[in-house]
């Protein structure tokens, strides 16, 4: 065994395991840094504190800021055949005689994308792709309306807005940019954020959000939910173990796409 390290080289190895790993358990920390897991708390409650990190169960997450909206057709670049599983299992969640808000999103379109065709549900969304992409989808659909975002080719503003306080509905299913324990679900822009919001005000049943691994320990600019709000998390394999430990603590149930195995 070395010379012990000083708080400052010790938070530096931390920062370094995060950012080559983005999770760590405290107990790789205390082997990494031999120390006790007592200073490793204390290291990571000083990391959080600065907001580098985000403690959570056996750990910590690498804090990951998302602060600007990318252009739709790069999001959907990313993670294509997660985001293509995760929205075939969450579309399997939709029931006959639903009513469902589904918002924008390249996750919420493929969603969109997967509803079975002589469904007898009712969708209403402001994400644009329905109408480019789905045709005569065999179920009811509706636009919300509104002013076009071309970045996210979606409709928001106060005309979508006033037509959603026209209806409830039993199920929203929400494509975000970030799920954080402390800080919830949150998405990159004001006029998605207050659509969100209000599908969620108007929704009598269950909040499902779908979201690919890559947005566990991501924050963007606005908050739409708590975690506590969240009833489900449909996600792919990448999600860890451990964060799944950490929403089960929270009483959302977290879906793997993979194979539509129920993990929590």
């Amino acid at each position: 065994m070395g010379k012990p390290l000083i708080p400052a080289q010790r938070r530096e190895r931390i920062q370094e395991y995060l950012a080559v790993h983005q999770i760590a358990r405290t107990v790789d920390l205390c082997n990494l840094l031999e120390t006790s897991e007592a200073t490793v708390r204390r290291d990571l409650e000083w990391l959080e504190q600065k907001g580098i990190l985000e403690r959570t169960h056996g750990g910590a997450i690498l804090s990951q800021r998302v602060i600007f909206e990318q252009e739709y057709q790069q999001r959907a670049q990313h993670y294509p055949d997660e985001k293509r599983r995760i929205g075939e299992l969450a579309a399997s969640l939709i029931e006959e005689g639903d009513i469902v808000f589904i918002n924008s999103g390249t996750t919420a379109t493929q969603v969109l994308q997967h509803i079975r065709r002589d469904s007898r549900i009712t969708v209403f969304t402001n994400n644009v792709n329905a109408a480019l992409e789905l045709g005569d989808p065999g179920f009811h659909y509706y636009l919300t309306g509104g002013e076009f975002q071309s970045r996210s080719n979606s409709l928001a503003g106060r005309f979508a807005l006033d037509n959603l306080n026209l209806v409830y509905a039993n199920k929203v299913i929400l494509g975000v940019d970030g799920v954080s324990l402390k800080h919830g679900c949150t998405v990159p822009t004001n006029v998605e954020a207050e659509v969100v919001r209000k599908m969620i005000e108007r929704t009598k049943g269950q909040i499902i959000v779908v979201a690919d691994h890559s947005k566990w320990g991501a924050v963007s600019n606005f908050p739409v939910a708590s975690i506590d709000e969240v009833d489900k998390l449909v996600t792919d394999e990448g999600f860890g173990k451990s964060a799944i430990e950490d929403l089960k603590e929270h009483s959302v149930e977290v879906l793997i796409a993979s194979n539509a195995i129920e993990i929590a």
